[in-house]
């Protein structure tokens, strides 16, 4: 939503310095109701012209940019069948490893890079644990999960996965008062 919002910004902004430009051109031709009077008329209306031709070509610049498709496809994994082609982007294949991570007890707040190799995906996850179960084993059944389910589901072999485990979660603990 805010990329809409830039271009359309982008797009209003160019449009009025490119009328604004054309008009200080104009004026200064004096072809704009009277001619603007300038007390050194060739130097002053020369750089008036000038600043206007740089403002205007920036403003088409500008336009253009607010106006054109993106044409950059998302990375993805392409794939050929006997069918056809399948194309998996990496943002799928992170949504998958992170679903897979997510089903591990005692991880929070996930996070998952995904790269890829000759071998196949490298898969990084980041995490937040609870501080109840035992660091070791669960990054293992995490790596274990990740690899198996992206694999799974994606059909593509994951050669490496990672967990970094970044904190665990700070519980907050109550006293009671007695009054």
């Amino acid at each position: 939503m805010s990329r809409i919002v830039d271009r359309l910004l982008l797009f209003v902004y160019s449009f009025v310095i490119g009328a604004i430009s054309v008009a200080a051109i104009l004026a200064a031709l004096g072809l704009m109701g009277r001619p603007i009077d300038f007390t050194e008329p060739f130097l002053i209306q020369t750089t008036v012209i000038a600043t206007a031709a740089v403002l205007f070509l920036l403003s088409v610049r500008f336009f253009y940019v607010s106006i054109r498709r993106e044409r950059a496809s998302l990375p993805s994994i392409d794939q050929r069948t006997d069918i056809g082609d399948i194309k998996i982007s990496l943002e799928t294949i992170e949504n998958v490893a992170l679903k897979a991570a997510a089903r591990v007890r005692g991880v929070k707040d996930l996070k998952a890079r995904i790269r890829t190799n000759e071998a196949g995906l490298d898969i990084m996850i980041r995490t937040v644990v609870d501080g109840e179960t035992a660091i070791p084993s669960m990054t293992e059944e995490v790596q274990c999960q990740v690899r198996d389910y992206v694999q799974e589901i994606t059909g593509i072999p994951v050669s490496y996965v990672s967990v970094y485990v970044a904190n665990i979660v700070q519980t907050q603990t109550f006293k009671a008062r007695v009054e």
